[in-house]
This record gives structure tokens, sequence and C-alpha cells, in this order.
């Protein structure tokens, strides 16, 4: 398994924006991807900060999901939403 973990801050005037387009991209997302066991957003109660966590079955399913339509349409959306880079980490399974 391959764990994600896409931290995001999000400009304070952006936020309603921001979660419209994310959350059609995670329910695109959940609906197509059979190999994402997870993949869901999640915001810090104050301010503008969000994370991504997302659990893929494998590299391949990983690579994939970068590789989608929807994915690559929704960063033109997103991207002007965002107070900077994202800092995205990705993990390895130990069991």
């Amino acid at each position: 398994m391959i764990g994600v973990i896409a931290k995001l801050t999000v400009r304070p005037d952006m936020t309603a924006e921001f979660e419209t387009h994310a959350n059609e991209l995670v329910a695109q997302v959940n609906a197509n991807e059979p190999d994402c066991v997870l993949y869901e957003l999640f915001k810090y109660k104050e301010g503008g900060e969000y994370v991504f966590m997302e659990k893929y079955k494998d590299k391949a399913a990983l690579e994939a999901h970068g590789k989608t339509k929807y994915f690559l349409a929704a960063q033109p959306k997103l991207g002007p939403c965002l107070a900077g880079a994202p800092d995205i980490q990705s993990y390895v399974s130990v069991g």
C-alpha cells in the first residue's frame, strides 16, 4: 500500500471555491478509482489548512490517479485557491 498526505494552505477568501472543486475531485476519485482505497479531504478547525489523505493499493494506482482527466482538470481550478505550494508526502505500508 502507498499512503499520501497532501497538506494545502488555502487563501482565506478562496475557501468556499476550494472546497467546491476539491469535493468534486474527491467524488470523481472515489467513483472511478477502485485501486484507491482512501481519498478524503480534511480541514483543520480554524484557518485555511486542509489535508488530502490518500491510500492506494500500489504505485501503479497512484501513478494512474495523477494521469486521470478529472485530476488534471482540477489542478487549474484548485491552484489559484492556494496560498503556497502544497506539501505532499508519500509513504509505504510497513504491514
